[in-house]
């Protein structure tokens, strides 16, 4: 009787690998495929950087001009943003961008007879997005409009009197930026944009003199975007 269970368990330990295998191929566990995380949708968020270059005055007299000048500008600022973005072709990812920002980058410098001073009070951007995604890393390049308001007052030093305006003009920008996707909805950026608001004429006059101001700035901003 021993020797018939001890025989009978050898032959079922040798029939257990053929029957698993019978069993693999007749049922095989297919493989689940990881998601691969899409840039398609539309998304909003927030940002803050800090921004500047260069204000460029010219002054004129009677409409001759007489001399220039340039100060360094310099500020923070803080905003948010709206976009789609589409991939396709399994990596490139187009998109476009809104956003806008409350800013104080501003400077001073003494020109002539005056003292003008400057602030960008806050300044937005309509752009189109290009990218190659690295599944959730998105480097990219951007371009398009700007637009922004600039504050100038004047003061005449060797005379009474002191002027200013605010002025919003529409420019260009251009830049870059890489985005990360932390989550399937949350994302991640750093982005760096050139942004010339072009020039604001007769800005202030005293005695047939007058300023024109030139606004150009860097601005490198970090962000936070929440993927629909």
């Amino acid at each position: 009787m021993k020797r018939f269970l001890l025989a009978t368990v050898a032959l079922a330990a040798l029939a257990a690998p053929a029957a698993a295998a019978d069993l693999a191929t007749k049922y095989p566990v297919k493989a689940v495929a990881v998601p691969v995380f899409s840039w398609t949708g539309f998304y909003i968020g927030a940002n803050a950087g800090y921004g500047g270059d260069k204000f460029n005055y010219d002054l004129s007299y009677l409409a001759v001009p007489v001399t220039s000048a340039s100060i360094t500008s310099s500020g923070w600022f803080v905003g948010g943003q709206l976009g789609y973005n589409y991939q396709f072709a399994n990596n490139v990812v187009v998109g476009l961008e809104t956003d806008i920002q409350w800013a104080d980058i501003s400077g001073t410098v003494a020109i002539g007879p005056y003292s003008a001073g400057s602030s960008v009070d806050y300044f937005g951007t309509i752009r189109a997005r290009l990218g190659y995604a690295f599944d959730r890393f998105l480097p990219y390049i951007t371009g398009g409009a700007a637009y922004g308001r600039t504050s100038t007052d004047v003061t005449c030093i060797t005379c009474v009197g002191v002027t200013g305006n605010a002025t919003t003009s529409w420019g260009w920008t251009l830049g870059g930026g890489v985005e990360y996707a932390i989550t399937n909805n949350w994302t991640l950026k750093a982005e760096y944009l050139y942004v010339d608001l072009g020039n604001a004429n007769n800005i202030a006059s005293f005695a047939g003199y007058s300023i024109d101001n030139d606004t150009k700035f860097n601005s490198i901003k970090v962000g936070v975007n929440y993927k629909f």
